[in-house]
């Protein structure tokens, strides 16, 4: 229609009377002029105009990647490679594969600013079968431009983890006593402060995408959670799919609005690009995990006090110095509590000093509940929206391997003490030779590798075994070995 306006004012322009009586033949060049100010005034009218018409999208390729486990920097980071491969491959659409049961709060955020600002459109399509959006998994489907679900997935559940824990009923408003063990708890000002702004964050996604408001409030409150059949009834997402080439034809055809304006879809059939994460991101994702990290930092601990212990092994040293730098990477990306963090390094330096200087064990029994209590509280729960954290059975079970370290350095150094000096010439009492020469009461004995003089209340032969019994400067006191 743009096209059509230009031309005819182009004719219009060109033939006019007016333009023959004012621009003679000799003012050619004013009326090119005006000609040419008339051609770029509709170059910019088909450049920019019809912003929000629904322009159809080119017929690139479709984008494919996963948000698979734990939310975290990584998922952000593939979610930005793939936007940004997107745009070079002039994508029509990209698909957001999700199985996840939550995540870091942060991470969750930075994706959602990062769909926000996608110019190509993005679907969030909770598969394969038995594939979950719980928690965060919830926000990045309600931040998406379109969202699907394969048969027997479900979402929901996006309760902040912390509003879990137990709180008190406000004193202004006491129950009866009998009342009180069917009430459930009621959440502080903090708690409350926490739910309202997730409902907030939930609420303004739903508006922005024209879905069910009402029940993301729900999921956040409740923890409410939905199969794919009862979130397509309920407006959560807008269709099922079972399989990517379901979904491109179910996209087909729908209106989106990006940043870039109102974009028609034309996904149906396209080619489809898979993008993998690479090893770096999958490396990281493995030791990002609570647990993984945790043992790694042990190992890297104790490692590095063995090769302390026993200098010039090497093999605790190397293998604790990478596990240690490992271990540190992974704290790096991870929601770090210092004050756990501060009382887990506590506890194996009083417990490595106990091994170093064993005394009556305090600085053992310190290092143990300082090592317990900075596993339990190594991470921080208010930046995630799962429970985060280090298994307590592994805290538990690595306190008592440290313990049965510390007693068996303890045991072995009072060991030590009871035992018989053992160094110098006092070894040889004890020790069984044989005698080289001998003369009345006096003769020369073999011991230990080396011939000693030695003398014996009885006559003894060349040959005979003899035990060592006393020592009186170099001479040696044997007697004959029963």
């Amino acid at each position: 229609m743009i096209r059509a306006v230009v031309r005819g004012m182009w004719r219009t322009l060109a033939s006019a009377p007016l333009c023959r009586r004012v621009l003679p033949p000799a003012a050619g060049r004013v009326r090119l002029l005006m000609l040419a100010s008339v051609t770029a005034f509709a170059s910019l009218a088909l450049a920019f105009g019809q912003p929000g018409s629904g322009q159809q999208v080119s017929g690139g390729p479709v984008v494919v990647f996963d948000v698979d486990g734990v939310i975290g920097f990584t998922a952000v980071d593939h979610l930005e490679k793939s936007v940004a491969r997107a745009r070079a491959e002039n994508a029509s659409l990209i698909v957001m594969r999700i199985d996840t049961p939550g995540g870091l709060v942060s991470s969750t955020r930075e994706m959602i600013q990062t769909i926000l600002a996608s110019p190509i459109p993005i679907v969030g399509y909770v598969a394969p079968s038995g594939a979950r959006a719980a928690s965060a998994g919830t926000y990045l489907m309600y931040a998406s431009h379109l969202a699907a679900m394969a048969p027997a997935t479900h979402l929901g559940a996006a309760t902040p983890i912390q509003i879990g824990a137990p709180g008190t009923t406000p004193p202004s408003s006491p129950a009866p006593e009998s009342d009180k063990k069917d009430q459930p708890a009621q959440p502080g000002a903090a708690e409350r402060k926490l739910l309202n702004d997730a409902i907030a964050y939930l609420r303004g996604l739903a508006e922005l995408r024209g879905r069910n408001a009402d029940w993301a409030e729900r999921a956040v409150r409740e923890g409410a959670t939905l199969t794919a059949t009862q979130a397509v009834k309920e407006n959560v997402v807008e269709f099922i799919a079972p399989d990517l080439r379901e979904l491109l034809a179910a996209a087909d055809g729908r209106t989106v609005t990006t940043s870039a304006g109102s974009v028609t879809l034309a996904t149906r059939d396209r080619r489809i690009i898979e993008l993998e994460p690479t090893w770096q991101m999958q490396a990281l994702q493995v030791i990002a995990d609570p647990n993984v990290a945790f043992i790694l930092l042990l190992i890297g601990v104790y490692g590095i006090l063995f090769e302390l212990l026993n200098p010039g092994t090497l093999f605790p040293g190397v293998i604790g110095g990478i596990s240690l730098v490992l271990g540190l990477t992974a704290l790096t990306v991870l929601p770090v509590n210092l004050g756990g963090l501060a009382l887990l390094l506590l506890g194996l330096a009083l417990m490595a000093g106990e091994a170093f200087s064993p005394g009556f064990g305090v600085l053992g029994l310190g290092g143990i509940v300082a090592f317990i209590f900075g596993g339990l509280f190594l991470f921080d729960p208010g930046q995630v929206d799962i429970d985060f954290s280090v298994s307590r059975p592994l805290v538990i079970g690595a306190a008592i391997a440290s313990a049965a370290i510390v007693i068996g350095v303890i045991g072995m150094a009072f060991g030590s003490r009871r035992r018989q000096v053992r160094t110098g010439a006092e070894q040889l009492i004890g020790s069984i030779g044989e005698v080289v020469e001998w003369s009345g009461h006096a003769g020369r004995v073999h011991v230990h590798g080396e011939i000693w003089s030695a003398r014996s209340g009885t006559e003894l032969s060349p040959g005979d075994r003899v035990r060592i019994s006393g020592l009186d400067g170099l001479t040696l006191t044997v007697k004959q070995a029963s």
